[in-house]
């Protein structure tokens, strides 16, 4: 059976977005953006949707029909979103219904961004999900909303994923995770690092199609490669 992989977030600024798009791209699977903030994966994958006279994701919403996937090189391929979705009227169950129509319909893994927060859309895709990735930055913002996120969704199988963390991380913080999920069945997945490299690329293709790969963003390529591995190992 396809896999559901859902990219979630209480806070946006944890690089969220980055995360789904690299570990789409890992897993071969069809990245789904339920995103409706300018700073999207679709706009990062170069879609443009006030170039576009149709909105391909609400019209299948809409519909009950299964989007076109539209194709890239080296990137993700996309079901792109829509800035419609924020104004969507549409249940949590009615977006895992459609989440859960399209995997099979494509007979493919999926990965869905969602927008940082509760909505809908997001809350949909979770409740459908066979992992939810949690990216979350070593600082006190950030671990807040993730331990939020704990405490409410403990029966949800989520993974945290330590991100943006630096060389020498703060021992206070990873003392503060580690007790956030202690005792739970939350797991802990494979840090990604802070790479400067990252903040100013302007790539559209996937980090982790880059052939060969910079030596500026090799220790990111290398550190999405293993939470891709970790998500197939965690879902199978």
């Amino acid at each position: 059976m396809p896999k559901k992989v859902v990219v979630g977030s209480r806070k946006g600024g944890v690089g969220k977005s980055t995360m789904a798009y690299e570990v789409a791209y890992v897993l071969g699977a069809v990245l789904v953006d339920f995103e409706w903030d300018g700073d999207s994966v679709s706009r990062r994958w170069g879609y443009r949707h006030e170039e576009r006279a149709t909105d391909p994701l609400m019209a299948a919403l809409d519909k009950g029909r299964t989007p076109r996937v539209l194709k890239g090189f080296r990137k993700p391929d996309l079901v792109p979103g829509s800035p419609l979705l924020l104004d969507a009227t549409l249940t949590p169950d009615e977006f895992a219904d459609a989440i859960a129509k399209w995997a099979e319909e494509w007979g493919r893994d999926l990965v869905v961004d969602t927008h940082p927060g509760a909505s809908a859309s997001a809350h949909g895709a979770m409740s459908v999900a066979d992992v939810i990735c949690v990216p979350t930055g070593l600082k006190t913002g950030d671990l807040n909303g993730t331990e939020q996120m704990v405490k409410e969704m403990l029966d949800y199988p989520l993974v945290i994923v330590p991100n943006m963390v630096r060389r020498v991380p703060p021992a206070a913080e990873i003392k503060r995770l580690t007790s956030i999920v202690e005792g739970t069945p939350v797991r802990v997945g494979p840090p990604i690092p802070f790479v400067g490299a990252v903040e100013v690329r302007k790539r559209r293709i996937a980090m982790t199609a880059e052939n060969p790969v910079p030596r500026a963003i090799l220790k990111v390529v290398d550190a999405y490669r293993d939470l891709g591995a970790f998500v197939q190992e965690y879902v199978s």
